[in-house]
């Protein structure tokens, strides 16, 4: 029986990852301020929009971490993340969670091209929003992972800067964190379900009929010696998005001589709670501290 891909493409970390930042909140006193429906660009005739939290005290100026949701392009929403946001909120950062134009509507590369939208638009609006414009960084969960992939290893010349607006800025990031993101979507293995309901939405047929957009699509095409510091976690039981799909990137990035940790988690699958969770957090929080704020 086909699952549904809202379950399928990231929803049990979507749905974990704000619980447990409530929970982990207890130890964090500062306030937040959020400000949500903020419209950071245009996709075609779509105004795109994120929600921001920052820190309510200080005078800043304050890192970033860009959020992106997962759905397999073609699901969800910012709002997946609102807990989330806050709570990097509280612990120092100005938060923000992305909206994107999704599949089959919009195809490849509209979703990227939104992210880097809305990185551009950050940092015209830094002075505003108190944000450091050199130490952005991007976290993102299954389809997100992907898109904040690409972020991390494409440029300008990579052609993904899109018409989103603020175009004299730089759409860099400066660290990556990537929850069970595909890497390679030239590579088989992804299941029938996949292929079928979310590659082809996205890239519009099979990788025999769009071999060439297949490739443009996978980060792996990119990675190179100019990409931030990344890190990956992904379930060695993942059956939706295999873990050799993190060992690809990361792989093609040590050989660069780029900084990229995977951490493994055998037992787990697309997605996880508990224990294994809360490790997660914190080892993320560090790297985001190390990378962004130290």
């Amino acid at each position: 029986m086909t699952r549904n891909l809202l379950l399928i493409l990231g929803v049990v970390a979507l749905i974990a990852l704000p619980a447990l930042f409530l929970v982990r909140a207890q130890d964090t006193k500062p306030e937040a301020r959020v400000e949500r429906d903020l419209v950071y660009g245009k996709g075609g005739d779509t105004d795109l929009k994120l929600d921001l939290a920052m820190p309510k005290d200080g005078d800043g100026p304050f890192p970033v971490v860009v959020c992106l949701h997962g759905g397999g392009w073609t699901r969800g929403e910012r709002g997946d993340l609102r807990a989330t946001i806050e709570n990097l909120a509280r612990r120092g950062y100005v938060a923000v969670s992305v909206d994107y134009r999704l599949a089959p509507k919009d195809r490849f590369p509209a979703q990227i091209e939104d992210c880097k939208a809305a990185v551009r638009w950050l940092r015209a609006n830094a002075k505003e929003y108190k944000i450091n414009p050199d130490r952005i960084g991007v976290v993102g969960f299954s389809s997100g992972a992907h898109l904040a992939c690409l972020l991390g290893v494409t440029r300008k010349d990579d052609g993904f800067e899109g018409q989103g607006g603020n175009a004299d800025e730089s759409s860099a990031v400066q660290a990556v964190v990537s929850f069970f993101g595909p890497t390679d979507l030239t590579q088989e293995g992804f299941g029938k379900d996949v292929e079928k309901e979310n590659l082809l939405p996205l890239l519009g047929g099979t990788r025999a009929e769009k071999r060439d957009e297949y490739r443009k699509a996978s980060p792996v095409t990119y990675a190179g010696k100019h990409a931030p510091p990344f890190l990956f976690f992904h379930g060695g039981n993942d059956h939706i998005v295999p873990l050799k799909q993190s060992e690809l990137l990361a792989d093609r990035l040590k050989e660069a001589g780029v900084s990229a940790e995977l951490v493994a988690l055998e037992k787990e699958g697309h997605g996880w709670q508990g224990p294994a969770l809360l490790k997660s957090i914190a080892r993320m929080i560090d790297f985001l501290n190390i990378h962004l704020k130290k």
